[in-house]
């Protein structure tokens, strides 16, 4: 019996076909042919347990495309036994999904098989949207596994979110796109076999590289070769590059272009041009980038490459987004391009995120080092009596607020993770810390009284 057998619904599993693409022909069949992502889904690996014992929850596949999520899912349903239903976000419509999945409770009772729902693109349904499947994944009736490229934490409901266990698949490293070219060259049933291609030295790294960590890209890249050159050829590095460049950007229908172009935008805001940066923002805004994805990245450019240089350009940042949201496109998106100038235009300083990156490098290696006595909090008289706060010198009380009072743990004493740039506002701080060094300097070298 099935009750998901619908015009709007592939289930059970996406099958294969001479007419689809080599990435769709190439989908793995077992786990035994899917690379990447071993430490999410590898031999004792938790979730790999949980699928060998049928036991498994609802979760949320975060990754960047073409790093198996798609794939991943089908596996474990097939793995499972169970009946997959997948859907897409752009491509379906809230009312389709409820349709079918309404019918599962029914059909485990019937059947004895679980239902997994697979929703791509799973953040492009919005909150009210996915408050729908609630009921579902509370009931149990149905295992919902949602794939996305953007950040969950942002774009899917708390309410769901903490009912689902999220995984966060890497892009596939040049290794694994290698197998996995190599693999489709061979394969005579669904691959290229039997069109008898090899591939000159250096072929194999060129499509590695230029898959920048996403398998369709790099079989797409191969299958284009395959067709421009024929059967019986020796695909080389000049014949992949002359495809690439004409041909790939018109097989990017499904977004993968996407991540070239936030990545020219970011590098024209950090080089400091307005013009190219306003280029890019159009071709993202263009192509049907989510401008709040676009506004996203900026918040975070202005933090992480302006910084302390300019602090106003995250508030800008921040006021450009609750624009975008106040108005909509296409008005609010002239709120984006004059935060992508001023960004661009702004001081840079990227010394708040290194020193950052340190603080968090010493607190990974360290571990739980104790706070120092004397800068803990007494509230009770038992911690008075362990000498909590014992010590302590009250800046206010002291000529510029400032004490030879060490505030670091002993093993980090000294430590010094924030070196500002002589840019804009930051280098304010820079007169700031160099006063204050001094003068902490001088205070211990003062004889105790």
């Amino acid at each position: 019996m099935d009750f998901f057998n619908t015009d709007k619904s592939d289930s059970k599993e996406y099958s294969r076909s001479d007419l689809k693409p080599l990435a769709d022909r190439m989908r793995p069949q077992t786990f035994d042919e899917f690379v990447g992502q071993d430490k999410i889904v590898g031999p004792g690996t938790p979730l790999r347990k949980a699928i060998e014992s049928d036991n498994v929850a609802s979760m949320i596949f975060w990754g960047p495309p073409g790093s198996g999520k798609t794939t991943l899912a089908a596996l474990i349903a097939k793995s499972t036994k169970g009946q997959f239903v997948p859907f897409s976000a752009v491509s379906s419509s809230i009312k389709e999904v409820k349709q079918i999945i309404s019918k599962a409770g029914n059909y485990y009772q019937l059947s004895g098989r679980r239902t997994y729902v697979f929703i791509d693109e799973i953040h492009r349904f919005n909150k009210a949207q996915q408050d729908a499947f609630l009921p579902y994944v509370e009931k149990g009736d149905i295992i919902l596994i949602g794939a996305t490229t953007e950040n969950p934490s942002f774009e899917v409901i708390s309410a769901l979110l903490s009912r689902l266990k999220v995984y966060v698949l890497e892009r596939l490293s040049e290794e694994a796109i290698k197998r996995i070219v190599s693999r489709a060259l061979s394969d005579t049933e669904w691959g290229l076999g039997k069109m008898s291609l090899s591939l000159a030295e250096g072929a194999l790294e060129f499509i590695a590289a230029a898959a920048d960590g996403d398998a369709r890209r790099g079989l797409s890249l191969l299958e284009a070769t395959a067709s421009y050159l024929g059967a019986g050829k020796v695909i080389t590095v000049k014949d992949l590059q002359e495809v690439h460049q004409k041909g790939m950007a018109l097989y990017d229908k499904d977004g993968e272009e996407h991540y070239n172009l936030i990545s020219a935008l970011h590098k024209s805001l950090r080089g400091g041009d307005p013009d190219a940066s306003l280029y890019w923002l159009a071709r993202m805004l263009d192509g049907g980038d989510d401008p709040l994805y676009i506004v996203r990245r900026l918040v975070r450019f202005a933090s992480e490459d302006v910084g302390l240089a300019d602090p106003y350009a995250l508030t800008l940042a921040v006021s450009a987004r609750d624009a975008y949201h106040f108005l909509g496109s296409p008005e609010g998106e002239l709120a984006i391009a004059q935060l992508v100038i001023y960004l661009a235009c702004a001081p840079k300083s990227n010394a708040a995120y290194t020193a950052f990156e340190k603080a968090q490098a010493d607190a990974d290696k360290k571990g739980s080092l104790p706070v120092p006595l004397h800068i803990r909090n007494a509230p009770t008289s038992l911690m008075k009596a362990l000498d909590y706060g014992k010590g302590y010198k009250y800046p206010h009380e002291y000529e510029d607020a400032l004490t030879d009072q060490q505030y670091f743990p002993d093993e980090l004493a000294g430590t010094e993770y924030y070196h500002p740039k002589e840019a804009g506002r930051e280098a304010k701080l820079v007169e700031y810390l160099k006063k204050y060094k001094e003068y902490r300097k001088k205070l211990v070298q003062q004889p105790k009284k």
